[in-house]
């Protein structure tokens, strides 16, 4: 294939995951406003529209992944119209389940990487200006690495024609660019005269006093850096405009002997997009709480085999559910009575009957407090990923899932290399930057499937679902290539970085292993990574057994 060949299909690749992501956009933007609207007609058609849309894209470029998505996708809402416009919670599920692959831009089991691999910032460019142009170019450059398109501009005339012809994903905007405070003017131009809505990330070389910093918030400024550009922090700022908010739908377990109470409350909470499972059997609660694991739990107050405070007692016991919300929906109108039973783990007491809006809002304000109360517990505070105890979490439902299919399963360990040195040469607020760093790279590279985590220091950990090791080892080589290419600015001189890895796959011989051992193997391997000299992946090889 010749190099015009090869350009005419990256183009290709790059016009296609445009289309794919302004139609997964829709898609998606559509169905997230259920988390504060209620499902209908007009959510129903629009949808269809997207998902008929993305089907004749994914025809014309002979994407048959994307085909068999957006024809499922069809399929679904077809038949959510057969149910006369009423959603349930498989149908939830499998629209959410089919958004998520939709929006997955990495390897697959069984595919090449090269493809199946659309860059995952393929969106808009960022516009770059800087007073030191050396400087613009330098940070440019740290952009490429993280698979950033960006620009530089010398002067304001060529920057302005650019945005006549194409808005850029995000501004680097230095207050002095082409004069003191010109920068500034630039910016109230863009936004007074050109009616531009482009989130602006304004940077000084010096400290800016309290009449700089109020002037960038009025022209519209969504940061402001000093001294030194931090390319890790800028990035942050840029998938904060540019990702994609995938947001899983609230899950609520409803525990009422009534079965047409039941049914109603699952309806009610059906049509705002929550999934739910209703049992009428409150002796099974904690045998579905294991297998359902809601945001939420919606208790009767008097039932035969037990009652609602002594549910919530019991499910008080298990250090697991301590924190999931609990709801008493009840004919009960004596307030000593209603005290009582919340006193006994509740958290909110709800009358019947209750008005749907009214339920819905409870049921939405709780379990978004409940979701966000936990997603700060089990994720590291530098990075943002999962901590070390909730990674090994993961790694075990994962396990237990790829032991019931027939996909396979690969689990990383990362270690960067030489960390100490970093440390002691460059200082630890210059470390946390490497830490930060490959966080935010391997977020961007992975898929939204993965499961990525702050194991411990410099070491991070991996769970790649439907991947085997050849396939893990592959895609960690490039990004570990890529991320030796990021120059990390400093004083002295620039800094480099690279990292170790280690890969094992599960498979069924190890059904009687945890993940704990699981692990251990992904360190046996990052071991022998390290001990081959570094930067480099190893797949973990079992020692052979001896024969008699």
């Amino acid at each position: 294939m010749t190099g015009i060949q090869m350009d005419s299909l990256e183009r290709l690749k790059q016009h296609f995951a445009q289309r794919v992501i302004h139609q997964s956009r829709q898609l998606l933007e559509i169905w997230q406003n259920l988390h504060s609207t209620q499902w209908s007609s007009q959510e129903l058609v629009s949808m269809q529209d997207a998902a008929q849309r993305l089907l004749r894209y994914a025809e014309r470029f002979e994407q048959h992944a994307h085909l068999k998505i957006a024809q499922a996708m069809l399929d679904n809402l077809d038949a959510i119209e057969n149910n006369n416009n009423r959603l349930n919670s498989q149908f939830i599920e499998t629209i959410t389940q089919l958004l998520q692959e939709l929006l997955q831009t990495g390897l697959r089991q069984g595919e090449s990487i090269d493809n199946v691999f659309l860059p995952p910032m393929v969106r808009k460019p960022l516009y770059v200006l800087l007073q030191d142009y050396e400087k613009a170019e330098r940070f440019v450059q740290q952009m490429h690495s993280f698979s950033l398109q960006a620009e530089v501009f010398r002067d304001a005339s060529s920057f302005l024609q650019a945005m006549a012809k194409r808005h850029p994903a995000l501004i680097v905007l230095d207050v002095d660019f082409s004069g003191d405070e010109q920068g500034l003017q630039l910016a109230l131009t863009l936004k007074n005269e050109h009616e531009s809505n482009v989130p602006v990330l304004f940077y000084s070389s010096v400290e800016a006093d309290a009449h700089i910093r109020l002037a960038a918030v009025r022209a519209g400024g969504q940061a402001f850096f000093v001294g030194e550009l931090d390319a890790a922090s800028v990035l942050e700022k840029v998938e904060a405009s540019t990702r994609f908010a995938h947001t899983e739908p609230y899950r609520a377990l409803v525990v009422d002997d009534s079965k047409a109470q039941a049914t109603f409350t699952e309806r009610v909470l059906n049509s705002a997009g929550i999934v739910t499972r209703a049992i009428n059997d409150p002796t099974l609660a904690l045998t579905e709480l294991l297998d359902f694991d809601p945001d939420l739990i919606i208790l009767d107050m008097y039932m035969p085999q037990c009652d609602g405070p002594e549910l919530a007692k019991v499910i008080r016991h298990n250090d697991r559910f301590v924190g999931v919300p609990i709801i008493y929906l009840s004919a009960e109108d004596d307030l000593d009575k209603q005290l009582d039973a919340m006193s006994e783990g509740a958290d909110d007491f709800l009358m019947k009957p209750v008005k749907p809006r009214h339920l819905v809002a409870t049921v939405r304000n709780r379990a978004a407090r409940a979701r966000n109360l936990k997603s700060r517990i089990v994720r590291d505070s530098l990075t943002g990923l999962f901590n070390h105890t909730h990674i090994l979490q993961l790694l075990d439902d994962a396990r237990v899932r790829a032991s019931k299919s027939t996909h396979a399963l690969s689990f990383v360990m990362i270690d960067i290399d030489h960390f100490k040195q970093v440390n002691d040469t460059y200082g630890h607020p210059m470390g946390d930057k490497v830490i930060k760093s490959l966080a935010l790279f391997l977020r961007q590279r992975l898929r939204r499937t993965d499961y990525i985590g702050r194991y411990g220091g410099e070491e991070f950990a991996v769970i790649l679902p439907n991947t085997d090791a050849e396939s893990a080892q592959k895609v960690m080589d490039d990004i570990r290539k890529h991320f030796s290419e990021i120059s990390f600015p400093a004083q002295s001189r620039d800094l480099r970085c690279t990292f170790s890895a280690g890969v094992v796959e599960y498979s069924v011989e190890m059904d009687d292993i945890d993940a704990a051992q699981l692990a251990g193997y992904a360190d046996e391997a990052l071991y022998a990574a390290k001990h081959a000299g570094r930067n480099c992946v190893k797949i973990y090889t079992a020692a052979p057994k001896p024969s008699f």
